[in-house]
């Protein structure tokens, strides 16, 4: 599946983020977007370990942009929040769980592959600037 909730919730987030002039905490996101914390809290950390959010420690602590929004792709987010590139189909991005034994072994996967590539192409080309 392409989308889930982790990227509704990680696209949610930044929006806030975004708006905000200090960082913001993931309990505080959590309250204000009604999302379970310690959910909401793992796709930060993705989000984070990715470089499009920045973790500041202290007292004052909580999330930043750590780059412009013209920087960050759809791809990029989705990627980070859900721990895998996005994915239309299982067998574009997992050819070993293909029941023909391999991808490009079935008449429909050159179909599968040129939808998934162009669903690709799209999600690189739409940055946050664009959406946010």
């Amino acid at each position: 599946m392409l989308l889930t909730r982790a990227s509704e919730y990680a696209l949610l987030s930044i929006d806030k983020i975004r708006k905000s002039n200090i960082p913001i905490g993931a309990e505080q996101l959590a309250n204000e977007l009604n999302i379970p914390k310690s959910f909401l809290a793992k796709i930060l950390q993705n989000l984070a370990r990715s470089e499009i959010l920045e973790s500041k420690k202290g007292a004052n602590g909580g999330f930043v942009l750590a780059k412009e929004l013209g920087d960050i792709t759809i791809y990029d987010v989705i990627n980070a929040s859900e721990g895998k590139p996005p994915a239309v189909f299982d067998c574009t991005q997992y050819a070993a769980s293909c029941p023909n034994g391999a991808i490009g072994n079935c008449t429909i996967s050159p179909f599968l592959m040129r939808f998934q590539e162009k669903v690709d192409s799209f999600l690189l080309n739409i940055t946050l600037k664009d959406i946010l």
